[in-house]
Parts: structure tokens; sequence; C-alpha cells
């Protein structure tokens, strides 16, 4: 006789302001850098919604089996929260507090394996919990060192992870967001390194702030070009057009 494991019955419950979060320390400075820059790109850009948010190493919970089970990826997006933003407080709790996140982000760390964990026996591994338990559409794995993403999805819902192929750009499309994702080479914030970015349908890459205001510097610049060049040839025609 074949053992049948037990089925998991998952709930959606508030931690209890008890309960020890995750609080390990992060592998390099880069970390949280890659994370921020993700949402400040979306926030310029208005493509992060005033009814959603965007986590770094936040609690996420599911009660599995009775049990609860927090993970902290080290990003992730949620395009719809149902609750008063000040009650998500040291946790967020999908289908109490709002949607299931849309993407999760781990970014490779020295404890190796534990973003592929598919342990399903409590307390479940990431790769599971992700994908069984809360049922993320998106999942994705960086590596800050080499800039390699992979980026996991099932065929139907609830159904296993399938790693999916990037584009010719090594870019993925994100249907929840409508934008691609991938790895970037360059400097943010004084940091020299490999980054996530935003591309938009139109694969028009979404600009971090200092970007924005060099493009709007440029653009003033061009326009005050534009407009001598336009006085110049008036002048040369004859004509002094008023100030």
């Amino acid at each position: 006789m074949v053992a049948t494991p037990p089925p998991h019955v998952i709930t959606w419950q508030k931690l209890p302001d008890d309960f020890p979060l995750p609080n390990g320390p992060v592998d390099s400075i880069a970390q949280p850098a890659i994370a921020a820059a993700l949402t400040e790109s979306l926030r310029i850009a208005n493509r992060l919604p005033a009814h959603g948010f965007t986590c770094t190493n936040y609690g996420i919970c599911a009660t599995l089996n009775g049990k609860m089970v927090v993970k902290a990826p080290d990003w992730a997006y949620v395009s719809r929260i149902t609750v008063p933003r000040e009650e998500i407080n040291r946790s967020y709790t999908p289908q109490l507090q709002g949607d299931i996140p849309a993407i999760v982000l781990e970014f490779l760390s020295e404890t190796e394996g534990t973003e592929y964990s598919i342990k399903s026996t409590y307390p479940p591994g990431k790769f599971f919990f992700y994908g069984q338990i809360l049922q993320v559409p998106n999942y994705g794995i960086f590596d800050p060192k080499t800039g390699s993403l992979e980026l996991y999805r099932p065929e139907n819902p609830g159904s296993p992870y399938q790693l999916q192929s990037p584009d010719r750009q090594g870019r993925f499309w994100i249907p929840e967001l409508e934008l691609f994702l991938g790895p970037w080479q360059g400097e943010w914030e004084n940091l020299q390194g490999h980054w996530l970015r935003w591309w938009d349908a139109a694969e028009n890459l979404l600009l971090w702030g200092p970007e924005q205001v060099a493009l709007e510097q440029r653009r003033a610049e061009q326009e005050r070009e534009r407009a001598e060049r336009l006085l110049a040839q008036l002048r040369a025609a004859g004509l002094e057009p008023e100030d």
C-alpha cells in the first residue's frame, strides 16, 4: 500500500503579535539596493497604484494545516490591498488583506539552495510555499553576482512552476504588470553591478530618478536650443520678436 500524503489545508489569518518574524541579515549591500531600484522606477512611471504596494524582506503569511508560515521575500509586488495601509503591520496576509502577490523575487544568497527548496513538510521551502501555497503567478530568482535571472510560472493556476524562456534581450514578460523584467548592468546610487529593471510593452526602459532628471534636463536644453535657432532665423529675416 502506498501512503497518501495528507492534504494541505490553507487558511488566511493575521499574524499573531508575538509570532517571531524572520530576521536574517542580508548578504550584501546590493540586495536592498536592487529592491529599492525596482520600486523606484515603478513609482516614477506611475506603475505603482495607490491601492498597491511593494515590500522588501517583509513577512508574507499563510496558515498551513493550522500552523502559521511566514516567508520574507527579497522583493514582492501586490497590485491591490483591501484594508487600510496602516493595518498591514509587521506582515501581509493575502486573501485576508488583499491580493496574492503578482510577483515575488528572491536574490541568491550565501545559504545555497533555499530559493529552490520544494520541501512540502512544515516549514515548507520557498519554492513550494510561493508556488503551491500562495500560488504566486511569477517567481523570480536573481543572482546579483552574475546577473542571471530565472523566472518561474505555472502552466495553469495551482500547477507546479515551470522555468520560462527569456526573449532575445534576456527579458521576461510579466502579464500581471504589463511590463518586461530583465537584468541590466551599470550604476545606481554609486553602486556598480547587476540590477533588475523594467521595460514597457514598447520596450522603453522605466527610468530611475537620476535618469529621469537627466532626461528632463536634456529636453529643456534641446528646447532652449530650438528657441535660440528660431530667434536667430527671425532676426536674419529682419524681424524682432517681442519679449
